[in-house]
């Protein structure tokens, strides 16, 4: 990765060094690829993986945000065995990327807990630009 993405050292409120974070205005995007990124193959169909079409909305974000700096890292279900035709497939359609993460699991349902930042986006069909709007969730008590 570049400079750009160099983590920058943080420190907590005594003084002491914890986990690194990212320079400003930086996102680490973390996008699934099956239903998300092009039509949603099962495992079991791994034929389909090396036909099947990218989104062209998909492509055209994702390349824009690797262009603006940000990370890019896929983040499939698919397991091991899989990873030679995804790696594959993204080549064949450009995709920029920075990591490709196999064998999330199965099953949806994902609820992220995490000591950073996580902010999730459903996707729903298209992708565009990212916008900001106040929306409900789910945080852990503050009465612990």
């Amino acid at each position: 990765m570049s400079d750009k993405h160099a983590l920058k050292t943080a420190l907590d409120a005594k003084g002491q060094l914890i986990s690194p974070v990212l320079p400003e205005g930086v996102k680490n995007f973390l996008i699934d690829i099956d239903g998300t990124v092009c039509d949603d193959i099962p495992n079991e169909e791994p034929e389909r993986m090396a036909t099947c079409l990218p989104y062209p909305d998909a492509l055209k974000i994702l390349n824009k945000w690797y262009a603006e700096g940000h990370i890019i890292t896929f983040f499939t279900s698919r397991t091991e065995v899989h990873r030679e035709v995804t790696e594959a497939w993204l080549k064949k359609h450009k995709f920029e990327y920075h990591g490709l993460l196999m064998g999330k699991p199965r099953g949806g349902n994902y609820h992220w807990i995490d000591n950073h930042i996580v902010k999730a986006t459903r996707f729903r069909g298209k992708f565009t630009d990212l916008v900001v709007k106040n929306k409900e969730i789910e945080v852990f008590h503050d009465d612990v």
